[in-house]
């Protein structure tokens, strides 16, 4: 019979493998809020293909405008207020999904004036957000904020990154993500970016030409991720490949195949040491295209390094002597 040491070595050896097997799994992004046709915030938590969802879009708000959002038909107005969305937010979170609140878009009416407003935008966010006092979303406490700006002026946006991560100081637990073009610099996003204080980095690989996939050819795609990693390292940010889930969702181009994805991008892509995932735009099109059903599989980098990462060397040389003493069979006592 095995000795109780060498049981516990050994329990501790599998524990240690499935921690590191599971700090090795990508994830999927998905955005959610911008067609009634895309079902519930429950329904897309309870697909089982997400990590995190980012509800879209909080797109009126600086220089004096009353901040307001639009998801996509779910809520809105005196009728039907967005507070619905209370429990299917507390639904999610307790399946261990990650919520974010998505700024800006392609369509709405936003800008930042000055330092001050970016101050005042960022409490905003943090009283209405991410404090758990009731807000336009309830009581609710989400996960992050990203930033996903389109129009409007490009000034005062790398102040609000400032203003939130020092919100963020305060040991309130809440992450930030930027979500540029992939086109480098971002117009909008650059100078924000360049503050370091963005935990992900969801750059869009579509309705870019310069720097996204066009049939045939990963060249240009490839590239312009390295580009991207490269400024996720620098800053130590997650660096998450952004796609439209069908092509419905990029006019401009873009789309990539999942047979495509999976075979020439991913290996490429996921052996990168801050390669977080796949964030899709949108929860709409993916339902209607089964993008996320097709490359989940293909996402997670197992890799036998990762668990020697994940074992210090001492515990490792402790755990060689113990697995190879011999065993020694002792006599019982009668």
């Amino acid at each position: 019979m095995m000795s109780s040491e060498r049981q516990a070595l050994i329990l501790l050896l599998f524990t240690l493998l499935k921690l590191s097997f599971k700090s090795c799994e990508a994830s999927i992004g998905v955005n959610w809020g911008q067609n009634k046709r895309e079902g519930s915030l429950s329904s897309t938590c309870d697909s089982g293909n997400y990590d995190t969802v980012h509800l879209g879009y909080l797109n009126v708000f600086g220089c004096g405008r009353i901040p307001s959002g639009n998801f996509g038909g779910h809520c809105g107005g005196y009728r039907n207020p967005c507070t619905i969305l209370e429990p299917q937010i507390q639904h999610c979170q307790q399946k261990g999904i990650k919520l974010f609140l998505s700024l800006g878009g392609p369509y709405g009416d936003y800008s930042l004036c000055s330092r001050r407003d970016a101050k005042q935008v960022a409490n905003y966010l943090y009283n209405n957000f991410l404090s758990g006092q009731y807000g336009p979303l309830g009581s609710v406490t989400l996960d992050g904020i990203d930033l996903e700006i389109k129009g409007g002026s490009n000034r005062y946006w790398d102040d609000l990154a400032n203003e939130l991560a020092s919100l963020k100081s305060h040991n309130y637990q809440f992450s930030l993500s930027a979500v540029p073009q992939c086109a480098m610099p971002d117009y909008y996003l650059d100078r924000a970016i360049g503050t370091g204080v963005f935990d992900d980095i969801l750059v869009q690989f579509y309705n870019s030409p310069t720097c996204q996939y066009s049939r045939g050819n990963t060249e240009r795609l490839l590239d312009s991720w390295n580009g991207w990693a490269s400024v996720g390292e620098a800053f130590n940010s997650t660096v998450y490949m952004g796609l439209a889930a069908s092509p419905e969702m990029s006019p401009f181009g873009g789309y990539i195949q999942p047979r495509v994805l999976t075979s020439e991008v991913i290996p490429f892509v996921k052996n990168g040491p801050n390669y977080g995932g796949i964030m899709l735009w949108s929860r709409y099109y993916d339902i209607q295209n089964q993008y996320s059903d097709k490359i989940k599989p293909y996402l997670s980098n197992y890799v036998w390094q990762s668990v020697t990462e994940a074992i210090s060397e001492a515990a490792s040389a402790a755990l060689h002597r113990i697995l190879h003493k011999p065993y020694v069979a002792t006599t019982p006592t009668i």
